[in-house]
C-alpha cells in the first residue's frame, strides 16, 4: 500500500509533495493525523481540566491522570515521568492542593520525604470527568466494531510503548 492516499482520492500524492520526492506518504500521513489528534487531546485536556475545578490549569490534569492510575508518589518520581523540572513539579502540586484535589503525607519508607495523592474530594471529581470522557468515546466510536476498538488500543499502546525506548 506504499504510497497510497489514505483519504481514499487515489492520486497516491501529498499536497506539496514532489512526486518521485522519496517522501514515505504513510509517515507523513501518519504525522498529519497524529497532529491533529493531538491537537484535540490539548483542548480536550483543557475542558476536562476546567470540569475537575474551573482554577485547574490543562498541564495540571496529567497529574491527576497519573496519580489515580499509580497511587501515591513521591513529587521527584512525577518530575521524572513527565520529563519536567522539580521547581514546576512544585508549583503544580501547590496549585492542586490548594485545589483540594491532593495532599501531601509522609512516606512511611523514608520519614524525611512526602507522597501526594489525590482527596477523596480530588478523586471523586476526577472519576466523574473521565467516566464522562469514555461516554464521549463511545458515543464517537459506536459505529465501530469492538474489535477495531481493541485493536485500536493495541496500535496506540505499542507506540507508545516504543516511544519510551
Amino acid at each position: 500500500m506504499r504510497g497510497a492516499d489514505v483519504h481514499g482520492s487515489g492520486s497516491g500524492s501529498e499536497p506539496g509533495v514532489a512526486a518521485g520526492s522519496g517522501v514515505d506518504h504513510e509517515f507523513l500521513a501518519l504525522e498529519r493525523e497524529l497532529a491533529v489528534f493531538l491537537r484535540r487531546a490539548r483542548a480536550t485536556s483543557g475542558e476536562m481540566a476546567r470540569e475537575v475545578h474551573p482554577n485547574l490549569e490543562a498541564a495540571a490534569y496529567g497529574l491527576l491522570v497519573r496519580l489515580e492510575s499509580a497511587g501515591r508518589q513521591r513529587a521527584t518520581d512525577l518530575a521524572a515521568y513527565f520529563g519536567v523540572g522539580k521547581a514546576t513539579m512544585s508549583r503544580q502540586l501547590r496549585a492542586l492542593e490548594g485545589l483540594g484535589l491532593v495532599a501531601r503525607e509522609t512516606d512511611p519508607a523514608d520519614a524525611r520525604a512526602s507522597l501526594v495523592g489525590l482527596t477523596d474530594e480530588g478523586l471523586a471529581r476526577f472519576r466523574s470527568v473521565r467516566d464522562a470522557r469514555r461516554g464521549r468515546y463511545a458515543r464517537n466510536l459506536a459505529g465501530w466494531d469492538r474489535t477495531e476498538v481493541a485493536e485500536l488500543a493495541r496500535l496506540l499502546h505499542h507506540f507508545n510503548e516504543r516511544a519510551e525506548k
